[in-house]
C-alpha cells in the first residue's frame, strides 16, 4: 500500500490534478524473493515504456516494474509536460563523434517520437492533454535574436523544421513584451505528465506486467535485483533511475541531480487568454542561457519553469530541495516580466524535483548481454518524450530485435564520471552562476556574453 505520510498532491500540479479524478494510486510492495523475465528498476516513464513495449514484443515476458516510491514519482511526474524532439547533443557534436548520417539518424528517431508517444497515448485511450502544438522560442534582445537565428538555422542541416519568426510572427503564438523576434518548430507537444504516467502503468498492468510500489533496490547485480522487500532473480535487468542513480553502488559519479523548479497560475479567464495567446496547446520559452520553459495547461493555467536551483554536493537527492521559496518568487517574476498582464494573478501552485546530467551531457541507452543489465537515462531535462526511444530501444535489445533503433549513436554510449567532491559543487556551481551573469550581461547590453562561451567548453558543446 502507499506511505500514509507521502502527500502526493505536494508533488506537482499534475499530481494535484491527477488525485482530483483518480484515487491515489495504491500498489503493495514486494512480497520476499521472488523471479522474473525481466527486471525494470524504476517506475518512470523509462521503465513503464520499456515494459510497454517488451510486452507488445512478447506478451508472454514475466515483467516486473519495482518502484521505490510510487510510479511518476520522479521527474516523470513534475516535468514541465514538453513531449518534444529535443535532445541536449547538438547535431554538430553528434556528428563529429558518430558522423553526419549518424547524427541524421538519431534527430529523425526523436521527431518521430513525440508522434510515437502521441498515437500511444490515442490508441491506448490515455486522456493526457497530447496537444501537438509546438514551440515557440522568444528573443528578447538582440543576443537572443542572433542566437535564437542561428539556431533555426543550423536546425535545418539536420532534418528539423524550424522557422525564424518577426516580432508579428511571434505574436501569432504568443505575444509577450519586449519580444523583438524569435523562431517556432511544431516538434513538440504539450501533455499532462501525471496523466500519462498513471495511464501508461495501468496499461502495461492490463498487459501482464507486475508494478511494485515502496520497494527500494539496494544493489543490481548480474541476474539478480535485490531489494529491502526480498531479491528478484531475474535474466535481464533494465536500469531507469535517473536523478536516484547516484544511490545506487557503483553509480555515485555517472550522473548529477540538478533541480528544476516550477510555479503555476490560478486557471486565467479568456480575457487574459486573449491577451497572451497560445490557443493552440503551443509551448514557449526564450533565448537566455538559464534554461525557462512554458506551457498553457488543459485547465488554462500558465505552467512555467526553470533552472537556477543550487545544487546540492554529494549529489543529494532530499525532498526539501523540491522546494526553494527564492526560486520561485524568480520564477514568478520572470513569468510577470513576460506576461505583464498577468500582474495581480494568484500562483496556487510551486513544485520541483531532480533531473539527471551525464558528465558529458549526453543521454544514453544500453544493454550488457554478459551481466544482463541494461540502462537509459542523463536526459538534462529532455527526457519526456526520450524516455519513449529509450523504452523501446531496451526492448529491441532485450528481444534480440535488429531494428534502426538499436543502432542509433546513443545506444551503448559510456559517459565519463563526474569530477569526486567538492569539485563536483565547484564546477556545476560555477556554470550555473555563470549562466545567470551571461543573462543579466546580455539584457543590459544586448551582445553576447564572453561568460556563455565557458558554458559551451562545460557543457561539451
Amino acid at each position: 500500500m502507499s506511505s500514509p505520510h507521502r502527500d502526493l498532491r505536494s508533488l506537482s500540479l499534475w499530481w494535484d490534478q491527477l488525485l482530483d479524478e483518480v484515487p491515489a494510486p495504491e500498489r503493495p510492495p514486494l512480497d520476499g524473493d521472488t523471479q522474473a523475465d525481466v527486471v525494470v528498476v524504476g517506475g518512470g516513464l523509462t521503465g513503464l515504456w520499456a515494459a510497454y513495449y517488451l510486452l507488445e514484443a512478447d506478451p508472454a515476458l514475466d515483467v516486473l516494474v519495482v518502484e521505490q516510491e510510487v510510479v511518476g514519482f520522479g521527474a516523470s511526474g513534475r516535468n514541465g509536460g514538453w513531449c518534444s524532439a529535443l535532445f541536449p547533443v547538438s547535431g554538430e557534436a553528434l556528428a563529429r563523434r558518430y558522423g553526419h548520417d549518424a547524427a541524421l539518424a538519431l534527430r529523425a528517431a526523436m521527431r518521430d517520437t513525440v508522434v510515437e508517444v502521441g498515437g500511444v497515448a490515442a490508441a491506448e485511450e490515455i486522456d493526457c492533454g497530447f496537444a501537438y502544438g509546438g514551440t515557440v522560442t522568444l528573443a528578447r534582445n538582440e543576443a537572443q535574436l542572433a542566437r535564437v537565428r542561428a539556431a533555426a538555422l543550423d536546425d535545418e542541416q539536420w532534418g528539423d523544421e524550424s522557422h525564424v519568426l518577426d516580432a508579428d510572427q511571434v505574436a501569432e503564438h504568443v505575444r509577450a513584451a519586449g519580444v523583438l523576434g524569435g523562431a517556432w518548430t511544431p516538434d513538440c507537444a504539450r501533455v499532462q505528465p501525471a496523466r500519462l504516467v498513471h495511464g501508461l502503468a495501468q496499461v502495461v498492468e492490463q498487459r501482464g506486467a507486475r508494478i511494485v510500489h515502496d520497494t527500494r533496490v539496494q544493489r543490481i547485480s548480474p541476474r539478480a535485483v535485490v531489494t529491502d522487500q526480498g531479491t528478484i532473480r531475474t535474466r535481464w535487468t533494465l536500469r531507469a533511475t535517473e536523478a536516484w542513480t547516484p544511490h545506487l553502488p557503483g553509480n555515485r559519479r555517472a550522473v548529477v541531480p540538478v533541480y528544476s523548479l516550477m510555479v503555476a497560475t490560478a486557471p486565467l479567464p479568456a480575457s487574459v487568454w486573449e491577451q497572451i495567446g497560445l490557443d493552440r496547446g503551443q509551448t514557449f520559452t526564450d533565448g537566455r542561457h538559464l534554461i525557462v520553459y512554458g506551457q498553457r495547461t488543459t485547465d488554462d493555467r500558465l505552467a512555467f519553469g526553470g533552472r537556477g536551483a543550487p545544487y546540492h554536493p554529494g549529489s543529494t537527492v532530499r525532498p526539501e530541495f523540491d522546494r526553494s521559496p527564492a526560486v520561485f518568487a524568480h520564477l514568478r517574476a520572470a513569468l510577470l516580466d513576460l506576461f505583464p498582464v498577468l500582474e495581480g494573478t494568484q500562483f496556487t501552485h510551486a513544485w520541483g524535483g531532480p533531473l539527471a546530467i551525464a558528465r558529458d551531457w549526453h543521454p544514453s541507452v544500453g544493454l550488457d548481454p554478459a551481466t544482463g543489465i541494461g540502462w537509459a537515462g542523463g536526459y538534462v531535462g529532455d527526457g519526456l518524450a526520450t524516455t519513449n526511444l529509450a523504452g523501446r530501444t531496451l526492448a529491441d535489445l532485450v528481444t534480440g530485435t535488429a531494428s534502426p533503433l538499436v543502432d542509433l549513436p546513443w545506444v551503448g554510449h559510456r559517459s565519463p564520471d563526474w569530477e569526486v567532491e567538492p569539485l563536483r559543487w565547484a564546477g556545476i556551481t560555477a556554470g550555473r552562476r555563470a549562466a545567470e551573469l551571461a543573462d543579466r550581461s546580455e539584457a543590459r547590453s544586448g551582445r553576447p556574453s564572453r561568460t556563455a562561451a565557458l558554458l559551451g567548453r562545460f557543457t561539451g558543446h
